[in-house]
């Protein structure tokens, strides 16, 4: 395998987010090479024939770390058309919007927002 190989990223807040998403992969692949500059670390496999970069906050969370990670990502994995940032998240119940812990939320970014809530 190589860099160019991996289509699919998925970006956990926690290691144990990250150990729970790694044992759903049909496969894991060796570790590549690390790339200059790029302090993640990763764990590579395959699913339902996609192959999935798996990488995860390191230690501490926030949107500064986050794109930090993704950054660092799209770097060494060019290839990379899908990204998803997963883990365990807390509820926001309002009129408007009644999401809960458990439901699976997904962005649509819209002008100036990113587009969860």
């Amino acid at each position: 395998m190589t860099y160019e190989s991996y289509t699919v990223a998925v970006i956990c807040a926690m290691s144990f987010e990250m150990s729970a998403f790694r044992y759903m992969l049909d496969r894991e692949h060796p570790r590549l090479q690390r790339k200059e500059g790029d302090n993640n670390t990763y764990v590579l496999g395959e699913l339902y024939g996609n192959k999935i970069v798996l990488a995860c906050l390191p230690g501490n969370q926030g949107k500064g770390s986050a794109a930090t990670v993704a950054t660092n990502l799209a770097r060494t994995f060019p290839a990379i058309t899908l990204r998803f940032l997963v883990g365990i998240g807390g509820g926001v119940p309002s009129k408007k919007h009644d999401i809960r812990l458990g439901d699976v939320v997904v962005s649509m970014p819209s002008g100036q927002y990113g587009g969860v809530v």
